[in-house]
């Protein structure tokens, strides 16, 4: 009871343990109860947090530890926005986020500073401040796209550009407003600001790089990994401030940096996602919440006029530079609505503009009172913007996100029939292997496929006799475990048989299995390169086999090389194991590099030019397998080297393949090695003569040929009787 009694309950609650609590508790239930009520939960904890903050209830007092948080989850976003944003279409994008940018910024700011100038009567600096602060956009509701899996759409693409464009320009007019108003601007004041934001951008763009490639070659471990990818984000964010501009671009910089080393499907992304959606972020948007005021609107006429202008001039603007972005590009109307919605809020580069424009004092009154560069009404109006606008933006990127979903499945309906119908199969044998074959079978998945990942031990009547079984389920529980960690499903399967060969060959046919990935240990020789189980496995197996030694961890690879076999296209197994590549290398953010024949590039070339995602590809003719060490020569270390091989008797059979194992034990040993051999057609028909220019005649071909064997059947059976 005593201890009760030394409690201290007074508003605003002051004890960490209960305001923590208070937190986490609007965390779990505002999304619960809003989304019962169709509201989007980031306006549930908007709300939430002016409720319980110093204009509502008073529990929560916007103190240090609020916006402590609150500026972790702002660069958090920030950082996921540069993390998810797919690299290659941003960079096929980049005219178009640099006209958006230019017509999101300047369309508000033109717009702005009239009514400011006109409308309300501020003066040239203050109404040149307030429209720069119109120009802005924070992506509040980017976690909502996020959700429903869209933010690889080029809309998506180019108002996060954009974002980067109004801030950084916006931001330069605070500078030079500043400035101008205390009379500190010159010359030497911008090339200081230009020369250090040069240097910002070369540090974190060409040095970040060479550290994370370093540390995530040497250092494996789950927990540092993720401590290590917060350090960047926070060490280029303070470099940002430090540079003169605001700690967003750093955020955002950083996730750009990272976005080719956290594979989008890994479990340190998993993490990234998991902590920033459920505390950091959150977070943000609660303290955003207890900025809010309505009661201001109470105070008189000059606050309902400056909220009501800033409303309509900001928001009306906004939708007319996304409108102008749609038609201009010829954007269908749900991406222009996807570009108004994450445009059209405004909270953190805003209220950053703002409060320093309040802060600015120019000059006193007659009985002593400062006269600001914005005064009160703006400071006002500007809260109540971010309320409208992040309610705005929440509702229409809900709406758009869902739209583009649909739209998304639709456009893919062979990549969903192929998601519904392959098995992917992960032999594992070597415990030191584990992580690096399950993350690879993860990536070879279909990004929408519900059907789980299979690991597979073989323990033998040798293995029996040293108690091999433990340690095999040691094996599959940590393959279990570590694909858990990414929310994707691996069933274990332990088999007992006479050989591994046996025990992998029976497996793939009882579970119908489509791809098989086998891992090729660092300790392989030219003898033993492959050996005899594998070599049995293809032989006997007639589906695609993937053949992996990783010499380093995939996300410190920089690019995909593909050696072709002249007739590669031939296989019937072609178009799958392009399929599979090409996803690996835009899940990666890789250009891909191939080197085979005239016909194999025409080949690829069109298929890649009918599939919607993009990927930088390059082209090189090559069919002199007899000089197969020029690769020597022409990879590097970082390269990720992939040889098309083929079993005897199909198309694109080579007898220069036979010596593949002795060149790539003797002469790649370094080199991290992807060995495929394509999938064949079981009745052993040669393909050489079928163009394969549609991916349908496969799979037409093979009915077919299902309904003459069973129609022979038929007859012999007619003719028996």
């Amino acid at each position: 009871m005593t201890s009760l009694l030394l409690l201290d309950l007074s508003l605003p609650l002051k004890n960490p343990v209960i305001i923590f609590s208070v937190v986490l508790f609007i965390i779990l239930f505002a999304p619960i109860i809003f989304n019962r009520i169709k509201v989007p939960h980031i306006i549930g904890l908007i709300i939430s947090g002016m409720i319980v903050g110093p204009y509502g209830l008073n529990l929560l007092s916007r103190d240090s530890s609020i916006v402590l948080f609150g500026t972790v989850g702002l660069l958090y976003i920030m950082f996921l926005a540069g993390l998810e944003i797919d690299l290659a279409e941003f960079r096929k994008n980049r005219n178009k986020i640099i006209v958006f940018g230019l017509t999101t910024f300047l369309l508000p700011l033109i717009s702005g500073t009239l009514a400011s100038y006109y409308v309300l009567g501020y003066g040239f600096l203050s109404s040149l401040l307030l429209a720069s602060m119109f120009s802005t956009h924070t992506l509040v509701s980017y976690p909502i796209a996020s959700k429903y899996g869209v933010t690889r759409n080029r809309a998506i693409n180019m108002t996060v550009g954009g974002t980067m464009i109004t801030d950084i320009l916006a931001l330069l007019i605070l500078a030079g407003v500043a400035g101008m108003s205390k009379g500190d601007v010159s010359p030497a004041f911008w090339f200081r600001l230009g020369f250090s934001f040069i240097v910002f951008v070369a540090v974190v763009l060409l040095v970040f790089p060479l550290i994370c490639r370093w540390f995530f070659k040497r250092f494996d471990d789950s927990i540092s990994q993720y401590i290590f990818v917060l350090a960047m984000v926070f060490l280029a964010s303070f470099l940002a401030e430090i540079a003169g501009v605001e700690a967003i671009i750093g955020a955002f910089f950083s996730g750009l940096v990272l976005n080719k080393f956290v594979p989008h499907s890994s479990p340190l992304m998993n993490r990234i996602d998991f902590v920033g959606n459920a505390l950091f972020i959150p977070f943000f948007l609660i303290s955003v919440g207890m900025l809010v005021n309505i009661s201001v609107l109470a105070h008189g006429w000059g606050a309902l006029r400056v909220a009501g202008v800033i409303l309509v001039v900001a928001l009306a603007s906004k939708y007319l530079a996304a409108w102008i972005t749609q038609k201009v590009f010829r954007l269908s109307s749900n991406e222009g609505l996807m570009i108004f919605g994450l445009s059209s809020s405004h909270a953190a580069a805003t209220l950053a503009i703002i409060l320093v424009g309040y802060n600015i004092i120019v000059g006193e009154t007659a009985l002593g009172e400062p006269i600001r560069l914005l005064d009160e009404d703006v400071l006002n109006g500007t809260i109540v913007l971010i309320l409208v606008s992040c309610a705005v933006s929440s509702f229409v990127v809900e709406r758009a996100s869902k739209k583009l979903a649909l739209l998304q499945e639709e456009e893919n309906p062979e990549e969903a029939a192929t998601a519904s119908d392959e098995k992917i199969l992960v032999s594992l044998s070597y415990p030191d292997m584990i992580s690096d074959l399950v993350d690879f079978g993860i990536m070879l998945k279909a990004k929408h496929s519900t059907i789980p990942l299979y690991g597979l031990h073989i323990v033998t009547d040798q293995d029996q006799k040293h108690d091999s079984a433990s340690h095999g389920k040691k094996i599959l529980n940590k393959a279990v475990d570590h694909a858990s960690s990414s929310e994707n499903i691996l069933v274990p399967l332990t088999r007992y048989d006479a050989n591994i060969g046996n025990g992998i060959t029976y497996t793939i046919k009882e579970q119908n299995i489509t791809d098989v990935v086998i891992g090729l240990h660092q300790k392989t020789d030219h003898k033993t390169f492959l050996g005899p189980k594998i070599e049995s496995i293809v032989k006997r197996v007639f589906e695609t086999i993937y053949i992996y030694k990783p010499a380093q961890p995939f996300n410190t690879l920089t690019r995909i090389v593909v050696a072709v076999p002249p007739a590669g296209s031939n296989d019937p197994g072609f178009l799958h194991w392009l399929g599979k590549l090409i996803t690996l290398a835009k899940l990666n953010a890789m250009p891909i590099h191939f080197y085979a024949s005239a016909r194999t590039i025409k080949a690829i070339k069109g298929i890649i030019a009918r599939k919607t995602t993009h990927v930088e590809v390059e082209f090189s003719v090559f069919s002199a397998w007899d000089d197969f060490l020029i690769f020597a020569r022409e990879l590097k270390i970082d390269d990720f080297f992939v040889i098309v091989s083929a079993r005897k008797g199909s198309a694109s059979y080579l007898s220069q393949l036979e010596k593949l194992p002795g060149y790539l034990s003797n002469y790649f040993q370094e080199q991290s090695l992807l060995l495929i051999y394509p999938k064949q057609l079981e009745s052993g028909i040669n393909m050489s003569d079928i163009e394969q220019a549609d991916g349908a005649l496969i799979g037409t071909l093979s009915d077919k040929l299902g309904s003459l064997t069973k129609a022979a059947r038929y007859v012999r059976k007619l003719l028996g009787d």
